[in-house]
């Protein structure tokens, strides 16, 4: 269902476009006969009148689609690291979460460290093959003190971003400012209020462990919020 309200989408989208190309392009046809003298008006009326009834059936199958299933957006939340990668999966639907699943994927600590970053893609592509989000999001970073961790979480945090790339699956980014504001509606919150809200949102009976796990549902219980709705969103960007 969801692939065919994805399809759906775009085909409306495009033939929104295709209308306003047709409409102005008729317009404009129409203007230049009649400044020759010749009135076609009757057929781009016809033409038109054919354009609108077809996005109306559009629009139809659009709506039952939306009432009858498909809707819920399914986000997977990424906390990137090299170690640990917390992965947390929510599906988001009116405002409403509900927990798909959550874990971690780590790798030890005594291998080679390209095979690490090759571990994390791998399990990475087995994470979006077995939960099938729609959109990813994942921590933002930035640079402290100690730059040597900054920069192999960054490479780590690049395979990830690849593997949704190649997954066709969107990444949005957010700082961690963003998180706490979205989930407890103060910037500067403490991390244990945070889980706790995670844990109240989510209607779970602990806050997961480790805390990547955590972090990672943070996440996307932010995208939530930030995103506004469902796949009706995609609609209303694409307009």
């Amino acid at each position: 269902m969801r692939f065919f309200y994805i399809f759906l989408i775009n085909f409306k989208l495009h033939f929104k476009k295709l209308l306003n190309a047709r409409f102005f392009s008729f317009f404009l046809a129409n203007a230049l006969v009649l400044l020759k003298g010749r009135n076609l008006r009757f057929n781009c009326k016809k033409m038109l009148m054919y354009f609108i009834k077809c996005d109306i059936i559009i629009q139809v199958i659009y709506n039952v689609i939306l009432c009858f299933g498909g809707r819920a957006l399914r986000i997977l939340g990424i906390d990137p690291g090299y170690a640990t990668v917390g992965y947390g999966v929510v599906d988001y639907d009116k405002n409403r979460f509900k927990t798909v699943g959550f874990g971690a994927i780590t790798t030890a600590a005594g291998i080679p460290f390209p095979k690490r970053l090759k571990d994390i893609y791998n399990d990475m592509i087995t994470v979006i093959e077995k939960y099938k989000p729609d959109e990813m999001s994942v921590e933002k970073l930035y640079f402290n003190t100690n730059t040597t961790t900054a920069i192999d979480v960054a490479q780590a945090r690049g395979v990830i971003v690849l593997a949704a790339e190649l997954s066709g699956v969107p990444v949005f980014e957010y700082t961690p400012l963003q998180v706490k504001q979205a989930i407890t509606g103060y910037g500067r919150a403490e991390k244990h209020q945070v889980m706790e809200m995670i844990k109240s949102f989510l209607n779970l009976e602990k806050v997961p462990k480790p805390d990547d796990t955590a972090d990672a549902l943070a996440l996307a219980v932010c995208h939530g919020h930030y995103s506004g709705t469902d796949y009706s969103r995609l609609w209303s960007e694409n307009k």
